[in-house]
């Protein structure tokens, strides 16, 4: 599986590029894992409702294509967008969730946060606060999007909408809660570590490129 470091990229180019990668790769094609960064944007998933956008904050609203309500993205937020051939690794969506879960409760337990999941709400969370959010599309076997986690970022802009459509659900993020000091400058960090739960957890191996 190829890792590849995006660094801060727009959103929609970034959108459009997992739609390319995903139409036009074959049998053969390798799975890949893209690490980034997003400048603010709200997104919305395909069962959106624009009810959970409550304020119009200047922040620009995407309608994708992946599941889910809306939620928001931004600097010092680590995005991972997983390309996974699910016929060939034969997993289930519903198990490559699992997985993506527990990957990131590993993760957040190698900061000393103690991460649980939300029945019936995907997800990680602490303390019943929201710190990661999943959201996949699934073509032709294949999947594209991932998952977001709050490292060191503004949180404000969630107050402008219902974080995955749930009315009052707060949210918090790595620096507030780890038992060692987190910011900005340790993304990339954060970022490889996460990349070796997710290989841990879908037994592969992992091969790293920029861009």
């Amino acid at each position: 599986m190829i890792v590849r470091h995006l660094g801060r990229v727009e959103y929609e180019s970034t959108w459009h590029r997992m739609q390319d990668f995903t139409a036009t790769r074959s049998a053969d094609t390798g799975d890949e894992i893209w690490l980034l960064e997003h400048p603010p944007v709200f997104t919305q998933g395909q069962s959106g409702k624009a009810e959970h956008l409550l304020r119009d904050v200047g922040i620009p609203v995407v309608k994708i294509d992946r599941g889910g309500q809306v939620t928001y993205h931004g600097p010092g937020q680590l995005v991972a967008y997983l390309l996974i051939d699910l016929r060939r690794r034969e997993i289930k969506v519903r198990e490559l969730v699992h997985r993506m879960e527990q990957a990131l409760i590993d993760l957040l337990a190698d900061y000393g946060i103690s991460a649980q999941r939300l029945e019936g709400a995907p997800g990680v969370y602490v303390a019943g606060a929201k710190i990661a959010a999943l959201g996949l599309r699934v073509k032709n076997g294949c999947t594209f999007h991932g998952l977001c986690l709050n490292v060191d970022m503004d949180l404000s802009p969630y107050q402008a909408i219902n974080p995955c459509g749930y009315a009052g659900m707060t949210v918090t993020q790595m620096k507030n809660l780890a038992q060692q000091p987190v910011t900005m400058d340790d993304m990339q960090v954060i970022g490889d570590k996460l990349v070796a739960h997710l290989a841990e957890q879908l037994e592969t191996k992992l091969e790293t490129e920029n861009g």
